[in-house]
């Protein structure tokens, strides 16, 4: 089976994955088998997914099929950023130092902290009364 030129990445963010496929195309964003902007409504995820084409002057020149899942809307845009930036360096290295400078190269490995037992969260303590 051709691959047809196909690049593949993953990107994650807290508990969001992305499985990304690029391919020389027309830009068409497909996530989930749904257009971008279904799957996406709000205006910031849809720039936050297109911020590394739109750097790098490629909106019109890919085809992305993205499938993802885990996390919230927030997460799962900024999860498919990050693979399509891997795959853009993946096709063509030259791309990389552009991408790295504007950070989407780099994981965000902030997650939710674990809630702690004698504690009602993480670092919120039960309420102390001293008489």
């Amino acid at each position: 089976m051709a691959t047809d030129n196909r690049t593949y990445a993953t990107g994650k963010r807290k508990t969001a994955s992305a499985r990304v496929w690029i391919k020389p195309g027309t830009g068409v964003i497909t996530v989930n088998k749904r257009k971008m902007e279904n799957y996406f409504p709000r205006e910031t995820s849809q720039m936050i997914v297109k911020q590394a084409l739109e750097l790098l002057e490629a909106v019109e020149q890919f085809d992305v099929t993205v499938n993802v899942a885990g996390g919230g809307n927030s997460a799962q845009a900024e999860a498919v950023r990050h693979g399509i930036s891997r795959a853009l360096c993946t096709s063509d290295p030259e791309r990389r130092p552009a991408l790295k400078r504007a950070g989407f190269l780099t994981r965000d490995s902030r997650k939710v902290e674990r809630k702690k037992y004698g504690q009602p969260g993480a670092r919120k303590r039960f309420q102390y009364s001293k008489r």
